[in-house]
């Protein structure tokens, strides 16, 4: 059974709830602040990456190879960390991930600063940390509603769109740099170490959640993923959701990445600094949009939102192919980001309300697989495709064919049965933890049986 978002909208719902509400909580502060310290850290430890494999070796396909050991372990581990986080304790999954990052990157700091370090060390250590990453993620998206109550999910949604642009993409590669310039490559390996350690700490701290697996017999742990598997298959919002992110992703994520800044160099004339301001602009569009969302709340159809969003945000893809300067290109990424944003607040909120809390570790494990799965595949075929139709033909389509897709998967039968609910049921009773009582079941017998 599922709760309806009705009592939101009246007095005493979104309109008196703001965006730092959920950091009232102490479990979700916690939470919170050690993300956003392993986010900055992260975000070093990204330009430190690509300037150490330069530096070893002085060739674009270094830093690919590296790309590839980061990101197919944890394409590989990703339904395992999904499993792990429904099996044990959440809160453990992701300190054992965080140890793990910690461990590899005090090793590779180390050997950087010893000047021992490897092409092949790096790589091993771009593994063991994409490995670690698959267990971490799910974990953390399936126990941010163990210790909030639903009426602010979408506030702590829109949190985590507010601090990860803005971790990752600009607070850490800005101090980035010049920690490589002062101490090196091997002392921002060290920092994000210690960001690492910071958000365990975090999280030892926490006060312990519930336990979504007490009382249910584990079974082995393919039957688990297999039973995550046919709980997917059996909602149509969430496998179809699955299935046209994947192809909306494959078509225009790796035209997005590879051909735009091929446009600001080469058509427009700009460097480094023009496309960060491209970027920049995005990274606007995603705070302002993650501010408002979390002032207001989410609409009570929030799939049909969802699905709009998601749809012209893929749709904007196309506008880098029609405009031919800076400025356009600027209020193109704005756009697409504020609108991308919009959707995966929704998206998460979703599912976090929705999915059985003893399975939502092995959903949101298949949505990043599905998410991630295709990129490489996109990437690759972004150059042969280009050079066949040009490059504002490819962004064009990409955006065109991939926003249709999206908005068509809104019509499968049963997607919009989450906002049917929503509008038909009553309101939503308190249950004694402050969640919402029959928001889910906590032990749904027939979801998890192997």
């Amino acid at each position: 059974m599922h709760h309806s978002y009705e009592g939101l909208d009246r007095s005493g719902g979104f309109s008196r709830v703001r965006l730092f509400v959920p950091l009232h909580n102490r479990n979700f502060r916690l939470l919170w602040s050690g993300m956003c310290v392993s986010l900055i850290g992260d975000g070093v430890f990204m330009v430190a990456l690509a300037w150490q494999a330069y530096a070893l070796s002085n060739a674009p396909s270094a830093m690919a190879i590296v790309g590839i050991a980061m990101s197919v372990p944890t394409i590989i581990c990703l339904l395992v960390g999904g499993a792990a986080s429904d099996r044990f304790d959440r809160r453990r999954v992701m300190l054992a991930a965080d140890t793990t990052r910690a461990v590899a990157l005090s090793l590779l700091a180390g050997l950087a600063i010893t000047h021992a370090l490897t092409l092949e060390g790096l790589v091993a250590m771009a593994a063991v940390y994409g490995a670690a990453t698959a267990f971490f993620d799910p974990s953390f998206d399936a126990i941010v509603p163990e210790v909030l109550e639903a009426e602010v999910l979408a506030q702590a949604n829109s949190l985590d769109q507010l601090i990860r642009p803005m971790a990752l993409r600009l607070v850490g590669p800005a101090i980035g740099g010049p920690i490589i310039a002062l101490i090196g490559t091997g002392g921002a390996f060290a920092f994000d170490a210690v960001s690492f350690v910071l958000s365990g700490v975090a999280l030892i701290v926490m006060a312990p959640t519930p336990d979504v697996a007490s009382g249910v017999v584990a079974a082995p742990m393919h039957r688990e993923i297999a039973a995550g598997m046919r709980y997917v298959r059996r909602h149509a919002w969430l496998w179809a959701t699955f299935a046209s992110a994947a192809v909306a992703y494959l078509l225009f994520m790796g035209p997005t990445e590879v051909l735009l800044p091929l446009i600001v160099k080469n058509e427009l004339g700009g460097g480094a600094g023009e496309l960060g301001i491209v970027f920049a602009a995005g990274g606007l569009g995603s705070l302002l949009c993650a501010i408002v969302i979390g002032q207001t709340g989410l609409p009570k159809r929030s799939v049909r939102f969802m699905y709009c969003a998601w749809a012209l945000a893929t749709l904007a893809v196309a506008g880098y192919g029609l405009v031919h300067a800076l400025w356009g290109l600027m209020l193109v990424s704005l756009g697409f980001s504020t609108l991308e944003t919009a959707g995966t607040i929704a998206w998460a909120t979703i599912k976090q309300r929705h999915v059985p809390g003893a399975l939502l570790g092995r959903v949101s494990s298949l949505d990043w697989l599905i998410s991630i799965g295709l990129l490489p595949v996109s990437f690759a075929l972004t150059g042969p495709v280009s050079m066949a139709l040009g490059t504002h033909t490819t962004l064009l389509g990409a955006g065109l064919l991939g926003g249709g897709i999206t908005f068509a998967a809104l019509f499968v039968p049963g997607v919009r049965a989450l906002d049917a609910e929503a509008e038909a049921a009553p309101a939503e009773r308190h249950g004694p933890t402050g969640g919402l009582a029959g928001a889910w079941p906590a032990h749904p017998s027939a979801d998890l049986a192997a």
